[in-house]
């Protein structure tokens, strides 16, 4: 037995009832989706039957069109046609939800709810949280913008991704240039750990950021200096706990060539220093560490901007 969507979808002078795949009527003005949908507008301005000419379902004196999609799917791009006077665009924050309003939105011509699920796939709190799976939906949608921006969003995750739901939308092929992309742009940031000469020439000399050098220029640092020089600006050996930051950093970048995995790997490293209580370092390492990093995870960013996603749009 088909049930009643709720408000506004219930109104009593709606002019339209649509019923969804799972048997939920939605009692709807046949104006807001003429406005809104080319499709509806042809669709309601087709001539109708004389009465008992027709096979047409009727309810309540109301034509009944039986939809194909859901109900969730089908409140979701409704509440797009609708004024928002009289209902909220829905979130669209879930990416199966997402899928679903954009393939109904492609198939009743709604525009305007294409650009809403574009903008949905571009939420950066999506982004950050599945980007593999943002790029799967724009890449099967031919969204050349999301597509781009959701691939540059996989590098702050591992190379070789987790199984997901929405990998049956790309193909092989678009899978492989998503890897290639993110394999070259691992390769196009290690030269920054090799030569620091992004150090150098922001600070200009040794005496701009002593903090590096430890006990060797404060006498109350505990942490004690490396004995190597992978990591030395101006040929100096740094303090002990700078130098394992960027020795981490490097391994880390392969994977995840991203300025976010320069400024994570840095906040870990704050915490640590402050927990030696090193007279020297822990009062002032987040603030030259926030700097240098920012700095660091800025340069990371312009590399990675000069590699190009290969695909075909």
């Amino acid at each position: 037995m088909a049930t009643c969507a709720s408000s506004p979808f219930d109104h009593p002078r709606a002019d339209v009832i649509l019923r969804s795949a799972d048997g939920v009527e939605f009692r709807v003005f046949k104006l807001f989706l003429s406005l809104a949908s080319p499709f509806f507008e042809t669709l309601f301005d087709l001539p109708q039957a004389p009465d008992g000419a027709t096979d047409q379902e009727m309810k309540d004196g109301l034509a009944v069109i039986a939809m194909s999609e859901d109900s969730k799917t089908l409140d979701s791009f409704l509440r797009f046609c609708y004024p928002s006077t009289l209902a909220d665009d829905p979130s669209l924050e879930n990416l199966t939800d997402v899928l679903s309003v954009f393939a109904a939105a492609r198939k009743y011509s709604l525009d305007l709810i294409e650009k809403k699920v574009c903008q949905a796939l571009a939420n950066p709190k999506v982004l950050e949280r599945e980007p593999i799976r943002c790029f799967a939906i724009a890449r099967n949608a031919r969204l050349t913008h999301e597509t781009i921006t959701a691939a540059k969003h996989t590098l702050r995750q591992p190379l070789i991704p987790a199984q997901f739901s929405e990998i049956g939308l790309i193909t092989a092929s678009e899978l492989l240039a998503l890897l290639t992309y993110h394999k070259k742009c691992g390769i196009a940031v290690q030269p920054l750990a090799k030569d620091l000469k992004w150090l150098t020439d922001y600070y200009g000399s040794y005496n701009s950021c002593l903090w590096l050098f430890g006990p060797y220029y404060n006498g109350s640092c505990s942490c004690g200096r490396v004995t190597d020089n992978r990591f030395s600006p101006w040929g100096m050996q740094t303090v002990t706990w700078w130098a394992t930051y960027m020795q981490e950093l490097c391994e880390l970048l392969v994977d995840r060539p991203s300025g976010d995995t320069v400024r994570t790997a840095a906040e870990r490293t704050i915490q640590s220093v402050r927990s030696t209580g090193c007279a020297a370092c822990s009062g002032s390492v987040k603030v030259n560490m926030t700097e240098l990093s920012d700095l660091l995870a800025l340069k990371v960013d312009d590399a990675v901007a000069a590699i190009e996603l290969e695909m075909d749009f």
